[in-house]
């Protein structure tokens, strides 16, 4: 399947002062998207996290991961190599960086958030592919009128969120009774330099 450029993406779902939101819902092939998914939940040193919430310390609900890849991609995996290649062609951007979750069932989640914008190249995207099995993303805006968008991120799909939606909106992925199988999310970044 060619690379689609944002300019002829159908798939708009915000576009306006407060930022665009793009959804391609397949990005890579199904067959890639499982091999990719199978290989990352093999590789990767995937590392549980404890984090302080409410004044007291917790399990983050998933597993996560990261690599630098501004000096090469020789740590990464293929997967991301080819993945990080198709996000920044997508998203026309030089990302040099990934953070990686692993939702291992629907007891995994994310609470309702958005980046750190310091730890953000002020107005570069992000883009986050989903592999595995489908989950059920809520973005809501943080201010009146509140909206709210429920977007069911499936296995090979690229959504690009621009850096003003990040003051704009929350966007999260919640704990679900549903039977569901693993997935793992790369989010793309890039990081603001040192003394820049």
């Amino acid at each position: 399947m060619s690379l689609l450029s944002l300019q002829d993406d159908p798939h708009l779902l915000l576009d306006g002062p407060q930022g665009v939101i793009r959804y391609v819902s397949e990005c890579v092939p199904a067959r890639d998207a499982d091999e990719w998914l199978a290989e990352l939940m093999q590789t990767v040193p995937w590392a549980a996290e404890r984090r302080l919430m409410y004044e007291r310390e917790v399990d983050v609900p998933r597993l996560t991961a990261h690599f630098d890849l501004d000096a090469g991609n020789a740590a990464a995996p293929k997967p991301i190599v080819r993945m990080h290649a198709i996000a920044c062609t997508v998203a026309a951007a030089q990302f040099d960086s990934v953070g990686l979750n692993l939702y291992r069932d629907g007891n995994d989640s994310v609470a309702p958030h958005n980046d750190k914008l310091h730890q953000l190249k002020a107005g570069e995207p992000i883009a986050l592919f989903s592999l595995g099995a489908t989950r059920r993303m809520t973005i809501r805006s943080k201010n009146l009128p509140r909206r709210t968008l429920h977007l069911e991120l499936e296995s090979g799909s690229l959504l690009v969120m621009s850096y003003a939606t990040q003051l704009h909106f929350d966007h999260g992925i919640a704990k679900t009774r549903t039977p569901v199988g693993p997935r793992v999310s790369l989010a793309f970044r890039c990081r603001p330099r040192a003394g820049a």
